[in-house]
């Protein structure tokens, strides 16, 4: 967004926490972001709020914001088919406009709830479509001694906040181990500083990082280990054969499984409601069993077959969509002016 032209007041990674128990544990800090964030929409003054993704903080502004009389658009639905589906009796309240970009959802929120939201397509689509039209940035990997790397490389996208790094990364490294004819590359979150992998990966030498080329990274790489998000989606719209990781404090994942009610995790298997890309979740992710699947889809031929069509089936179903980007602009700025 920044990118784009947008002034930043907070970033993402000084409001997000995963988990039930994390949550429970920076409460004071969440009510503080969000007493903050009411003063910064006031002192604005804006036309149309437009809330992205991020639920539990996003619903109570969209409360509030309602209650100023403010216009709000929501841009990407909270995940209600998964869990809190109790959610979208006060959303039908408080937003004005729903945006969704999954398939299923407009159906969903249809035929159960009785509201009419619109789908505007995949935004990673037109993203992805624009990066691998680009040739105009060259990009080289380089290994720790400062040398180019030729030879064929694994990614490995262990999440963007610091907790979850510290989790699934320590795992996702010590599989380097096992495939010495292949260079690891990291993708780093942003707005997380070098040192925080470094205490991770100085100890194995076919291992690097890169920061902010993580679409350049993708499109170099033979396979890769991703974390569960939306990153699984953006690993596989560019083709890229993944296993899905998750791993969670132990009482925030025996909560999870009691309350989230959805077959898969990563939204490749969500869209297509089958298993295309093999998830290993908590004790299921550990070195044997990435070591395993790696192998599996680096030298499984009928399995990279299979793959690259499911690949270009999910691919065709989100493009159906049309231009999500250019589709919300119209709504909200038609909602702005009305």
């Amino acid at each position: 967004m920044e990118a784009a032209g947008a002034t930043l007041v907070k970033h993402i990674s000084e409001l997000a926490f995963m988990g039930f128990v994390e949550v429970l544990m920076n409460l004071r800090t969440i009510f503080r972001n969000l007493d903050f964030c009411k003063k910064d929409i006031l002192a604005f003054k804006p036309d149309v709020l437009v809330l992205i993704d991020y639920p539990g903080f996003n619903l109570r502004i969209a409360k509030w914001a309602k209650a100023q009389n403010i216009k709000v658009v929501y841009y990407i639905a909270p995940q209600v088919w998964a869990w809190k589906e109790n959610r979208v009796k006060k959303m039908k309240q408080f937003i004005d406009q729903m945006l969704v970009i999954l398939p299923f959802e407009k159906d969903y929120f249809k035929n159960k709830w009785n509201w009419d939201v619109t789908y505007v397509g995949h935004p990673l689509i037109e993203e992805i479509e624009r990066k691998k039209a680009d040739e105009s940035k060259e990009f080289s990997i380089i290994d720790k001694s400062g040398s180019q790397v030729n030879k064929p490389v694994i990614a490995l996208l262990p999440g963007s906040r610091k907790q979850e790094i510290a989790k699934k990364l320590p795992v996702m490294l010590e599989v380097s181990k096992y495939f010495a004819d292949y260079h690891f590359v990291v993708a780093q979150a942003p707005a997380i500083d070098d040192s925080f992998y470094q205490q991770y990966t100085q100890q194995y030498p076919n291992v690097s990082m890169v920061k902010n080329q993580t679409y350049n990274l993708l499109l170099q790489s033979r396979a890769a280990l991703v974390t569960s998000g939306t990153a699984t989606l953006e690993t596989a719209l560019f083709g890229v054969p993944e296993v899905v990781c998750y791993k969670g404090s132990p009482i925030s994942y025996q909560i999870a499984k009691r309350v989230i009610r959805v077959k898969y995790i990563s939204l490749v298997n969500l869209i297509m409601d089958k298993e295309i890309v093999k998830e290993l979740i908590q004790e299921e992710m550990n070195v044997n069993n990435l070591t395993q699947e790696l192998r599996h889809l680096l030298n499984n031929p009928e399995k990279a077959e299979n793959l690259k069509k499911e690949y270009h089936r999910l691919y065709e179903l989100l493009s159906a969509g049309g231009r999500a980007s250019e589709k919300a602009a119209e709504i909200i700025t038609t909602l702005a002016s009305s």
